[in-house]
């Protein structure tokens, strides 16, 4: 199936034909109310229903030519529907050109709230990867550690990280340091059960060879049991990240006065809705690149199971 896509040319010749209708469209037909930027619209559509067809000979390019012809028909419709014909009410809903013009003429903004929130979302998820991978290896690994570890883990782990965000507001100063540590215990909590399970999930006879060549305790937890368990703590490394995005926003909305979530609601507060729309379309690349960078890792470290989880 994917070499039929790969070899079919008609997707992308139709999807270039779609976004030169659509920058024709946008350009000759009158706009039914004042929206900016509505030539550099009908450009930037010219611009890629040229790259499109330049590109036609790309395997990669062509295999996405379906998505160039969705995308094509998609942005068609939706400026004929608001921008042609107002069809939607304003300031909910705008045409395409108001988030163009949204991207050209408050970038910085955008830019310096993704830097904000980028900062926020990887100290939070690291720090809770390391806290939650301690804790999974000392579980996993020691009855004692276990013994007083499992009950406080189950107490505390199913709690929403949000109702902490009152408490940790009020008793430390610093919003910033409050939000990263929401998203650390957001992001411990899967790390730390799904390693614990893959950490006691071992195969003893592992142990049991390592040992007759006169292996160590600290020698078995760094060469058979992580290695071992690696599979298991990626998947909570994934589940954890997805937490840190949703914790990401509440904290950044309700009092970190920076970042992606903060300019979403300062432009909902002054009915910017396309404003809201540019940071809402940032922050979708910037959770998908995550989730793709994390992948991208665990697939290179575990070779042999490169295709058993799909992003």
């Amino acid at each position: 199936m994917k070499q039929v896509v790969k070899n079919a040319y008609w997707p992308q010749v139709v999807g270039s034909a779609a976004w030169l209708f659509t920058a024709g469209l946008t350009y000759l037909i009158p706009n039914a109310d004042e929206f900016p930027r509505t030539i550099t619209f009908a450009l930037v559509c010219l611009g890629i229903a040229v790259l499109s067809a330049i590109s036609l000979p790309l395997n990669k390019v062509r295999y996405y030519g379906a998505w160039i012809l969705a995308l094509a028909l998609f942005i068609g419709i939706w400026e004929v529907i608001q921008a042609k014909l107002l069809l939607l009410p304003r300031p909910f809903f705008g045409a395409p050109q108001e988030l163009l013009d949204v991207f050209i003429t408050d970038w910085y903004k955008l830019l310096n709230s993704l830097a904000h929130s980028m900062m926020l979302l990887v100290g939070g998820y690291i720090l809770g990867c390391i806290i939650g991978f301690v804790i999974g290896v000392g579980m996993g690994w020691s009855k004692l550690f276990g013994y007083w570890a499992h009950p406080v883990l189950r107490f505390l782990g199913p709690l929403p990280p949000v109702a902490f965000l009152p408490l940790l507001f009020a008793v430390i100063p610093s919003s910033f340091v409050a939000g990263e540590l929401l998203m650390a215990f957001a992001a411990s909590f899967p790390v730390a059960v799904l390693t614990w399970s893959g950490i006691a999930g071992v195969n003893p006879s592992y142990y049991d060879v390592a040992k007759t060549m006169g292996a160590k305790p600290l020698f078995l937890i760094r060469h058979v049991a992580i290695p071992a368990a690696l599979p298991f703590v990626f998947v909570g490394m994934f589940m954890a990240l997805g937490s840190c995005f949703y914790m990401l926003v509440v904290a950044e909305m309700l009092g970190v006065k920076a970042g992606l979530g903060f300019y979403m609601q300062w432009a909902q507060g002054w009915a910017a809705y396309p404003n809201m729309y540019a940071a809402l379309f940032i922050m979708a690349v910037m959770c998908t690149s995550f989730m793709t960078l994390l992948f991208k890792v665990r697939n290179r470290l575990l070779r042999w199971q490169k295709e058993s989880i799909k992003w």
